[in-house]
């Protein structure tokens, strides 16, 4: 949401006009997103958000959330496995249990995979780095 500043005045009515300034944290967010995050969130939403959430929160006791949790903004090799591979353990996360098991989303290619972590790293994880279509390819040659 952006700013109201006021620009020149109006000789006819002897006002300024309001006029919509971006604040420079917004202007910031927008450039530093990665060129794959448009893509990434059309991905999540049709693949993840049923469980995870569009906002990323998850569903108490059963899905975990995805925002700001070290899961997410941790070991990037870590969350890819867990995408290749699913997930079948109990975790805690701030206090809270979660034992719902994800489905392995091998089918997925190693491009889709990259674009879907970069945009839930970006938006659920404090703007952390992007992941590359060449980290999915590693870990998938590598069995984890």
């Amino acid at each position: 949401m952006g700013t109201w500043a006021c620009t020149e005045q109006d000789p006819a009515t002897d006002q300024r006009e309001p006029e919509v300034v971006e604040s420079e944290p917004e202007k910031a967010a927008e450039v530093e997103k990665p060129v794959t995050y448009a893509l990434g969130k059309s991905s999540y939403n049709t693949i993840c958000a049923a469980c995870h959430m569009p906002t990323g929160q998850g569903v108490p006791g059963l899905n975990p959330p995805l925002v700001g949790t070290e899961w997410v903004m941790g070991d990037k090799d870590r969350l890819i496995g867990i995408v290749l591979n699913g997930f079948n353990e109990e975790i805690e996360i701030d206090g809270d249990r979660y034992a719902n098991e994800m489905a392995a989303l091998d089918y997925l290619s190693d491009e889709e995979i990259a674009n879907i972590l970069t945009f839930v790293r970006f938006e659920f994880g404090r703007r952390s780095n992007e992941v590359t279509i060449e980290e999915v390819a590693a870990v998938r040659a590598a069995g984890s």
